[in-house]
């Protein structure tokens, strides 16, 4: 559980950073987040997803990767549309919109985009989680249970932010 937590937080704060180099770089117009702390949650649950659907597919490497591609292609895109949905319905507010893309199917999901996750999904299975893997391991539990509950705080205050 706390190798999940911890690669929840690592790649939320990535995904964060990610977005940030996006607003000051291409997209300005991007809004990332909605909570107060340096996280984008998306971002650590669909990495959690990925690394969870790769574990339990036990085919050749070639297969392995043409479906870890394809599942988690599709399963982050649902993720996306749930949780931009999800977003604006608590906070009334749209924080991405891809409706000017080609593919968009609404505001939430584009298969420009989907691709992209489903080669991000590669890169970080394949390239970046055995890095961040070595870093993980040497996390005290102390620490991750400290940031979780931070993290969880941040996530509470500001959902109840948008509801009350």
């Amino acid at each position: 559980m706390k190798y999940y937590i911890n690669n929840l937080l690592l790649y939320a704060i990535f995904g964060f950073i990610f977005e940030t180099i996006l607003k000051y770089t291409v997209y300005p117009n991007i809004n990332n987040g909605s909570l107060f702390g340096p996280w984008i949650p998306i971002y650590g649950f669909g990495v959690c997803i990925i690394i969870f659907i790769s574990k339990k597919i036990k085919l050749t490497k070639t297969f392995k990767l043409l479906l870890v591609f394809f599942i988690s292609m599709f399963i982050l895109t649902i993720l996306e549309f749930i949780g931009g949905n999800l977003l604006e319905l608590i906070t009334n507010k749209v924080y991405w919109d891809y409706s000017h893309l080609k593919y968009h199917f609404g505001k939430y999901i584009a298969l420009e985009i989907s691709l992209i996750w489903g080669l991000l999904s590669i890169i970080v299975n394949y390239l970046i989680k055995p890095l961040t893997d070595k870093l993980i391991k040497k996390i005290p539990s102390t620490l991750t249970y400290l940031v979780f509950s931070i993290f969880i705080l941040d996530f509470t205050v500001s959902f109840l932010k948008h509801i009350i």
